[in-house]
């Protein structure tokens, strides 16, 4: 699925022409925004089937992570891609758990300093030998209020929130229950379950359910001094119902907290450290690092950058205590607009003794647009 994601992305990136940008700009507009919807109409497609989904590259997928981050860029557009296999060595290539996200989001002006961002995301993933799959697709918007700065640093508080359309479905062709083991080491797939007629006969049907989240954002920005900002975003205040069976299981409310700051050490090194913070009924996760960005020579295609970050997650067991989850490694390399990074999760908990070098591999590739840049605004970079 990435090659064929990346080589359409590729096919759109090379149609939008930037001559057209500055010459008819409403005709560019609009050739966005078809492109997006093919990107997004294949991406579909393919997702087919497809949890709350979760990425170690976090701050790299603003529009799953809060609401209020849409348009949040010094940047007119932004196309972002975010892939991820996680546990392949222990549960085999086809079981893994599987994600995907494309996103794309733009700010247009209010007045003279505040901006309206608009976006759209489409996630997916499919997860185990049931083939639990959810495929969601939402449409994010936010307003981003300029309180105050100077030529040099500005300051925005931003609301946002987004209205999703989600669909779950799961098979249970693959699944093992009690009664098909014999009892002295052998299996009959071909025999009944003991459950409900639905499951015996695989006739679940998906569940479909609208979602929506809210959030906020303040940040403090500069283009050549420290930077910070902060959010907190609720995810599912709606609470669906989630259940197969016709029973009433609705989903936890997932807090978001998150942090981060561009600490600037000159004119080539900086630290970027980020935190978040995800609460969701009685799960707590939390995941803590820092890339260092080193500016290479500028280009024609515009500034080069490599990133290289050491992050740590730990999360609650059943007893609430914490426990170490996985210790993360990441590098980066932007070159002008476009951006592509790697990461990998190796895991600390319990699980690694399910097999070797067990953890999870996560791309993420940004394509940006510069627009019309208006005097004291800027904007956090991650």
């Amino acid at each position: 699925m990435i090659a064929v994601n990346i080589g359409i992305l590729k096919y759109i990136l090379r149609r939008l022409n930037t001559k057209t940008a500055k010459k008819q700009p409403i005709v560019y507009t609009l050739k966005c925004m078809r492109y997006s919807l093919i990107f997004l109409f294949v991406f579909l497609y393919q997702l087919g089937n497809s949890q709350d989904i979760h990425f170690s590259q976090f701050y790299l997928s603003p529009l799953n992570l809060n609401p209020a981050l849409t348009g949040v860029s010094e940047h007119s557009q932004r196309y972002i891609f975010n892939y991820r296999s996680q546990w392949s060595p222990a549960l085999g290539a086809a079981n893994a758990y599987n994600t995907s996200s494309f996103s794309y989001d733009t700010r247009r002006p209010v007045g003279e300093l505040d901006y309206f961002g608009i976006g759209g995301t489409l996630w997916g993933d499919v997860a185990g030998e049931s083939n639990l799959a959810t495929v969601q697709a939402k449409l994010s918007a936010s307003y981003q209020k300029y309180l105050n700065g100077n030529s040099k640093r500005s300051s925005y508080l931003v609301v946002g929130g987004d209205v999703g359309f989600t669909q779950r479905r799961v098979s249970t062709d693959n699944l093992r229950w009690p009664q098909q083991h014999d009892g002295i080491g052998g299996f009959n797939a071909g025999a009944p379950s003991g459950e409900i007629d639905r499951i015996d006969n695989n006739q679940i049907d998906p569940i479909n359910y609208p979602d929506v989240s809210v959030g906020v954002l303040y940040f403090n920005s500069s283009d050549k001094a420290l930077s910070y900002f902060g959010g907190v975003a609720f995810s599912h205040i709606n609470r669906p119902n989630i259940s197969f069976l016709g029973a009433v299981s609705n989903l936890f409310v997932r807090t978001t907290i998150n942090a981060g700051a561009e600490i600037p050490f000159n004119p080539r090194v900086s630290v970027l450290p980020n935190a978040i913070v995800l609460i969701q009924g009685p799960h707590r996760e939390y995941n803590l690092g820092a890339n260092l960005r080193y500016r290479l020579n500028d280009t024609n295609a515009g500034r080069q950058y490599v990133q290289l970050g050491a992050w740590f997650r730990t999360g609650n067991s059943i007893d609430s205590s914490i426990h170490a989850d996985a210790f993360i490694v990441s590098v980066r390399v932007d070159n002008g607009s476009f951006g592509i990074g790697l990461s990998y999760d190796a895991t600390v908990s319990d699980f690694r003794s399910a097999a070797p070098a067990n953890g999870s591999f996560e791309l993420s590739a940004n394509y940006y647009i510069p627009g019309k840049k208006r005097r004291g605004v800027f904007c956090p970079k991650f």
